[in-house]
């Protein structure tokens, strides 16, 4: 069996693309994988195209080696771009080795540990804020309908949620703050401030008094402060007994820092590449719960990442806010790890999300593994080229 045809396809996904590699063999068998370029990747498809004659006319099946030979000719250029694109090449390569032996992805490592993996709603009122014309979504522009909506994710059966800084404009409606993005004044200095801390206490009291002392409220700061602001955010997020509180710094020993002084459990790594990138954190014990990519590492990357957390006690959870396949690949990932901590996923998307890929079955807060083989999903590539970027 050799790789014969490496193809991109782009659709469609209101704010953003949803992406996707299909890699085909010489005897028909077809291999998926999802990826993401709309968040900080721009020209992934192109890095993966680039990289596709150096696959082609290969063993698919033997995927260790040819992620091998994809490292060896990017060396000079590891990480970034580069290691998203072969973790693309990768996980699509997973799927026909597993396909080609009629036998589900997660069974090429050992089987599931666990069958049924327990979720949490991610962004929630971040993208009801920014984007719910896309989605069909109330808008959430002020504290009644941050608690509204919070007792409406609880009511689902989810047990926990994960949400960002929302906080009042000068219009008095909610907007998401994102300076580490960009979005608005406040970069690139990143500094903090006694009113934008005092309004995050009141977003957390709002879901707090919505949901209960026992449902699990995770925050996730982003890049949004420096380490002095993200030492303050956690001083100020104590009384809310936060299940996490996420930050990205691409400095170890300053997350260190604020682990130490932080009076509740912290979250990091979504942003690192490579067990080379998270050996620094894990050394400096930095983080509580170590955040993995599966779509920017790649599946058999990851579980090699999660064994090395495992070494330093550290539990792990997947970053996984895409579509449905990317879903399906983080669920792999999530059964597969014994030092699983909870899995990441956007229910709020644009309406036609369902059409690329089935969605998750999730139950009473947990996503019901598939027992199909490769990713347990079939894509719809129809749907997919019937709706192009926008």
């Amino acid at each position: 069996m050799k790789i014969a045809r490496v193809e991109t396809l782009r659709a469609d996904a209101g704010w953003r693309l949803f992406s996707f590699l299909k890699v085909t063999t010489d005897d028909g068998l077809t291999g998926w994988s999802e990826y993401n370029e709309s968040f900080g990747s721009t020209g992934l498809s192109s890095v993966i195209e680039g990289l596709t004659p150096l696959i082609i006319g290969r063993d698919p099946r033997r995927f260790e080696e040819v992620t091998a030979w994809l490292h060896v000719m990017t060396r000079q250029s590891r990480g970034g771009l580069n290691q998203q694109a072969i973790a693309a090449i990768e996980n699509a390569l997973l799927d026909i080795a597993a396909r080609a032996r009629g036998i589900p992805v997660y069974a090429l490592f050992g089987g599931p540990i666990r069958e049924r993996i327990p979720v949490y709603w991610s962004h929630f009122g971040s993208y009801r804020v920014r984007n719910s014309k896309y989605m069909g979504t109330p808008p959430c522009l002020d504290w009644a309908e941050v608690a509204r909506h919070a007792a409406e994710v609880k009511a689902m059966g989810f047990r926990g949620l994960k949400t960002n800084i929302l906080i009042p404009g000068p219009d008095g409606k909610l907007f998401q703050y994102s300076p580490g993005f960009g979005r608005h004044a406040g970069w690139p200095e990143l500094n903090w401030d006694n009113k934008t801390l005092s309004l995050l206490q009141q977003h957390l009291g709002t879901i707090r008094d919505a949901v209960g002392p026992d449902f699990n409220i995770h925050l996730d700061t982003n890049f949004h402060f420096r380490t002095e602001g993200f030492q303050r955010v956690a001083r100020a997020v104590e009384p809310f007994n936060l299940t996490w509180l996420e930050i990205d710094i691409h400095d170890a020993p300053a997350l260190a820092s604020i682990k130490r002084m932080a009076p509740c459990p912290i979250a990091s790594a979504e942003t690192l590449h490579g067990r080379r990138e998270f050996r620094p954190y894990l050394e400096h014990y930095a983080m509580d719960v170590g955040i993995i990519d599966v779509i920017w590492n790649g599946l058999a990357e990851s579980l090699k990442i999660a064994a090395l957390c495992d070494v330093y006690e550290v539990n792990c959870a997947p970053h996984n806010f895409y579509g449905n396949l990317c879903s399906m690949i983080s669920a792999h990932f999530s059964a597969t790890i014994p030092n699983f901590r909870v899995m990441e996923i956007d229910i709020d998307s644009v309406s036609w999300r369902d059409e690329f890929t089935p969605p998750p079955a999730i139950e009473k807060g947990e996503l019901v593994l598939p027992t199909g083989p490769g990713w347990g999903v079939e894509v719809n590539e129809a749907a997919i080229r019937a709706r192009p970027p926008q």
